[in-house]
């Protein structure tokens, strides 16, 4: 499997972060697209290096490379994922307004009818956004909101954000091992959640 990993100037940086660990863990190739502030917000918001986040990718391309072979229909993808995702990028996607390589990857994403998961990080939300959200939705996007659940009993962050990276997963049928699946009944679940599917960051990459 091939999928690119947009990320982008919304808080919520560990979202993306644990998707690329989740995604080398299960050997699926990936491309990643870090925008400008998504490189800001990953050294900010975690213990994280951009250089870190270079390691997990198989291939790293530059916000503004629009020569990358993703930017075409041509090269194929299994889809795509931005997480966390701007509301900037989100209209931009809407409009079809491909000023750069995030947003021309899932543009092309979308006209190829590939998977596209967007995980959209802003509170409240205003009309704006919610037009955007719905529009998108309706011409083949998937709109997930990094919204916890607590039926798994999360007793970390990690296990929340964790839970939310097996819900994107789910969608291009890729099973996390030790992601929680309520089974029906009310009985309180014994789970011990893995908050972190590679304790390191891998120390080789491509470009």
């Amino acid at each position: 499997m091939n999928l690119i990993v947009g990320m982008t100037g919304a808080s919520g940086a560990v979202i993306g972060v644990r998707t690329l660990q989740a995604l080398r863990a299960l050997d699926v190739e990936t491309h990643l697209v870090l925008t400008r502030w998504g490189r800001t917000l990953v050294e900010y918001e975690t213990d994280y290096t951009v250089q870190d986040l270079r390691a997990m990718a198989d291939h790293v391309h530059g916000p503004g490379d629009q020569a990358a072979a993703i930017s075409s229909g041509s090269y194929p993808t299994d889809g795509m994922i931005i997480a966390p995702c701007s509301m900037k990028t989100l209209a931009a996607i809407r409009a079809g307004y491909a000023e750069d390589l995030v947003v021309r990857a899932a543009d092309v994403t979308l006209k190829e009818r590939r998977k596209l998961v967007l995980v959209p990080r802003e509170a409240p939300l205003n009309e704006i956004h919610l037009e955007n959200m719905l529009a998108l939705a309706r011409i083949g996007a998937l709109i997930l909101p990094p919204m916890p659940a607590f039926y798994n009993h999360p007793k970390t962050i990690d296990d929340i954000i964790m839970h939310l990276v097996a819900r994107i997963l789910d969608h291009f049928g890729l099973e996390l091992p030790a992601a929680f699946r309520w089974k029906g009944g009310l009985s309180r679940p014994q789970v011990e959640l893995a908050t972190d599917p590679a304790a390191e960051a891998p120390t080789d990459a491509h470009a």
